[in-house]
């Protein structure tokens, strides 16, 4: 095996809770309006230092999507899915983005999220609740 090499993000950034590897940047949050079955989610446009699944169809609040799961190439944590096609004209402005499950996340503060199952969230996604 070879030697992994790691991105190393300067500012507030987002990072694995098992493994402290560095994900992504506050600032490309694009919402945090969003749900999955572990709680809150948020959508980034650029993530690093993951690995993708394979793509399968997924239903999920906001219709059908072809996603790939994504991993923490730290630690193999899955942390959350990209979108790869949103089957519906409305959401194809998440096609290539990213969502992070916040349970599953250190936040800029270091600190963790903690789980919320609040039905009331709404203009949400996430797996078939």
């Amino acid at each position: 095996m070879g030697r992994l090499l790691l991105t190393t993000l300067e500012g507030n950034f987002y990072s694995c809770k098992h493994c402290k590897t560095h994900l992504a940047l506050q600032e490309d949050i694009i919402s945090r309006t969003f749900h999955c079955r572990h709680g809150k989610a948020y959508l980034f446009n650029n993530i690093v230092n993951v690995t993708v699944g394979e793509l399968e169809k997924r239903m999920l609040i906001t219709g059908l999507h072809t996603v790939v799961d994504i991993f923490c190439v730290g630690c193999g944590s899955i942390l959350g899915w990209k979108y790869e096609i949103a089957h519906d004209k409305s959401q194809k402005y998440k096609e290539g983005k990213y969502i992070l499950e916040m349970l599953k996340v250190l936040g800029p503060d270091g600190n963790s999220y903690l789980a919320s199952h609040d039905p009331q969230l709404a203009g949400s996604d996430g797996d078939d609740a």
